[in-house]
This record gives structure tokens, C-alpha cells and sequence, in this order.
């Protein structure tokens, strides 16, 4: 009942019908994909494992209880009289393993380090994750926002057709020119077509990163665009030491550093320690009988053949390898944190360009066009250059938002620390 709690809460908003859109927040995304993709999941399940793991290795060694008879002989049989006074040789033993040289504190603390290891990389799965649910929503928005700009220029251009038809039944213009407009409606309506095609494979990327099941639904953003206006970000350096995925490799070297001080540990001699307890009752028939007696006994191994050589070398050879793994863990993850500031910055004012300057000035060409193409001052010709110029800017201006939010995701990937 707990893991159906939160899908119940998202039955709100969330609609799977396949004949309708999925209506999604940013927001509500990345709390879906949280519950539902795979390597998330995932993650979450080796964390338990890794702590499972953890609680067998602190356990220290249970002891052995053995109970034996022995001096059964068959031709004398074991005599009469009650259970205790049959002529049996009766054993109880008890042995303990005492483990020596700090193993199981070593054993224990490799293993939390372990657990750290799986929390971080959880961690570091999630913090990847919002990236690619975040860039895969920005997609999905520059879509949608494609799509409007599109459908608007469609209309435009049926407008302007019916404009022409008019000129050309006053004399006022040529066949050719109305014969171009048509032309005109032809592609915008294919352009239409393709940006909703581009909606489509945008969904279906968004509900892959989320994590849903097939069939998947077609989804919608629920953000509005205006909403997601690039603002001015000063992307400062990060301190990627403390990256998940680096916490997670230094942890697994810290594990290594344990695992090979363990692997040395080996060398001390474990003790083996047993007490017995012996009843062999004494008879007429059996006077070999030695009554109630008591015995202690030390086991301790001789290294007389091996010495734990290679079970060292291997702990050396991985101890080596999550050295290397904690260096590239590092500089990637510094190497990341630069790129997505110079990213960052270099996106977000390619955005203030388009959103501040360009996308005005190309409207107002266009606005004074269409005015004058509409009052018989300008030809098709001049008009046409002018859409054509202010729906590239708007489309560019789009890819360039589209870019921003893409790039501000990644760095905040970069820059994402705490673990959860």
C-alpha cells in the first residue's frame, strides 16, 4: 500500500489513456521518473543489498554445538537401566572461531563503505536522471512552442492568400504572384506537419526518460514557454570533489584501502576454541567407562604451504584499480563542471540576443511588410523574404531558449552534491 501511495496522488494529472495527452509539469517528470525509471530503481535495490552486506559483515562468528556418542559396541548391547546410565559414550561440544588481527572491523567497515558507495551512486543515477528529464521537458517544450509558431505562419499565409485573390480579381495583381502563395500555403502546411511529427518523437523521449511503460502515451508540457525566459546565471566554478559519482569512487577506494588491510589481516592466526563435556557411565559390564569428564582444545593453523599471497595481490590489484576509477571519476567531473559553466554562460546569451533584439526587430519587418503588402505598397516577393526572415528568427530563437534550458540542466547536474 505505501509504493501505490504516490501513484495514487499522481492520478490527477496524470492520464495514461493512450486516445489522450499527458498533461506534465517539469515538476511532475521528474517525480514520476523518481518512481519509475529502471536504474533508479535499480540503484535504490543494490543500496539494500550493499546494506545487507554490511550487517553480515559485522556479525561475528556463532558458535558450533556438536553432540556425539561413540563406544557403541553391539556385542555387550549398552546395558539396562535408564537413559543416562546406558553404557553409551556421550559428547557435548561447544567451539568458538576468535577471529584475530582486527578482521571483522575491517570486514565491517569495507562493507559500510560499501553502503556509502551504492547511496552515492543512487545519488549520482538521480542527479543524471533530472538532467535528462529536464533537457527531454525542454524538447518537449521547443516542440510545442515550434508548433504554435508554425500554425500561426499557416494561417498567415492562407490569410495573405486570400488578400492575393482579392488584388488579382481588382487587376491589382498577377496570377503568378497568387500561384506563389499557394505555393507558400503548400509548405507551410508541410512544415506543420514536420514540427508535429517533431512533437511526437520529443514525447515519446520525455516518457522513455520517465520511465513509463509501452505503450507509450503522448505527452504534453504543461509549463507555459514565456515561463521558461533564460535568466542571467553566473555559473561559477564547483567544487567536484564532492560529485556523487566521485563520492562513490572514493568511497569504493576506501573500501579497496580496507579490503587489502583485511587480506594482510589473514596472516594472524585465528584460534578455534572448543570445551567438551563427556559422560560414559561405569557398569560391571562395562568398567572401561570413564564416568563425567571435561576437555578444552586450541585449533591453530599452520602457514606452512600458503601465507594468503595471492588473496594480497588481488586486494593490491583492486585497491590500484579504484585509485584509477577515483581519478577519472575527478577529472571528468571537474572537466563537466567547466564545460557546463562555459556552456552555460555561452547558451544563455545567445538567448538574451534572440529574446531581446533580434525576435523585435525581425517582428517589426515583418509587421511594416505584411501593413504594406496589404495596401497594395509592396509584392509578394518582399513579402515572402519577410516571413520567411522573422519565422527563422522565431524558430532560431526557439532552438536558442530550447538550448539554454538544456545547458542550465546539465549544470546543474554539475553541480549537484548532497546526497539524498
Amino acid at each position: 500500500m505505501k509504493r501505490l501511495l504516490p501513484s495514487l496522488l499522481l492520478l490527477p494529472w496524470l492520464n495514461v489513456n493512450a486516445q489522450q495527452l499527458m498533461r506534465l509539469s517539469e515538476q511532475q517528470a521528474l517525480s514520476l521518473a523518481l518512481q519509475q525509471h529502471w536504474d533508479y530503481r535499480q540503484r535504490a535495490i543494490a543500496l539494500r543489498g550493499a546494506e545487507a552486506d554490511a550487517v553480515q559483515a559485522a556479525a561475528a562468528p556463532n558458535p558450533a554445538l556438536t553432540f556425539s556418542t561413540a563406544n557403541i559396541n553391539p556385542h555387550t548391547g549398552i546395558g539396562a537401566g535408564p537413559l543416562a546410565d546406558k553404557a553409551v559414550d556421550s559428547i557435548l561440544r561447544v567451539d568458538q572461531l576468535i577471529e584475530r588481527g582486527g578482521k571483522r572491523e575491517l570486514r565491517s567497515d569495507a562493507a559500510q563503505q560499501r553502503v556509502v558507495a551504492a547511496a552515492a551512486d543512487r545519488a549520482d543515477t538521480r542527479r543524471t536522471l533530472e538532467r535528462d528529464v529536464r533537457q527531454a521537458y525542454a524538447d518537449l517544450l521547443a516542440s510545442q512552442e515550434r508548433q504554435r509558431v508554425l500554425a500561426e505562419v499557416a494561417a498567415l499565409q492562407e490569410q495573405s492568400l486570400a488578400v492575393a485573390r482579392k488584388r488579382r480579381e481588382a487587376g491589382d495583381l498577377a496570377e503568378v504572384e497568387v500561384a506563389r502563395l499557394q505555393l507558400e500555403v503548400q509548405r507551410a502546411q508541410n512544415d506543420l506537419n514536420a514540427a508535429a511529427l517533431q512533437h511526437r518523437t520529443a514525447s515519446y523521449a520525455l516518457a522513455q526518460q520517465i520511465g513509463l511503460a509501452l505503450p507509450l502515451p503522448e505527452l504534453q508540457a504543461s509549463d507555459s514557454w514565456d515561463n521558461a525566459l533564460p535568466f542571467m546565471h553566473e555559473a561559477a566554478g564547483a567544487p567536484c570533489e564532492e560529485r556523487a559519482d566521485v563520492q562513490a569512487s572514493r568511497a569504493r577506494l576506501t573500501a579497496a584501502d580496507r579490503g587489502l588491510a583485511l587480506a594482510q589481516a589473514a596472516r594472524t592466526r585465528d584460534i578455534s576454541v572448543g570445551l567438551q563435556a563427556e559422560h560414559f557411565p561405569v557398569s560391571p559390564a562395562h568398567p572401561q567407562g570413564t564416568g563425567n569428564s571435561f576437555g578444552f582444545s586450541v585449533q591453530i593453523p599452520l602457514f606452512v604451504r600458503y601465507n594468503n599471497e595471492g588473496e594480497i595481490r588481488s586486494a593490491l590489484a583492486a585497491q590500484d584499480a579504484a585509485t584509477l576509477a577515483l581519478d577519472k571519476a575527478r577529472t571528468q567531473a571537474c572537466s563537466e563542471a567547466m564545460q557546463s559553466s562555459q556552456q552555460l554562460m555561452t547558451s544563455q546569451q545567445r538567448a538574451a540576443v534572440f529574446q531581446g533584439q533580434l525576435l523585435a526587430a525581425a517582428r517589426h519587418v515583418a509587421e511594416t511588410a505584411e501593413f504594406a503588402f496589404e495596401h497594395g505598397a509592396l509584392s509578394v516577393t518582399d513579402v515572402l523574404d519577410a516571413r520567411r526572415s522573422y519565422r527563422m528568427t522565431q524558430l532560431d530563437g526557439i532552438d536558442a531558449r530550447a538550448d539554454y534550458l538544456k545547458a542550465l540542466a546539465a549544470w546543474r547536474a554539475t553541480h549537484t552534491f548532497d546526497l539524498p
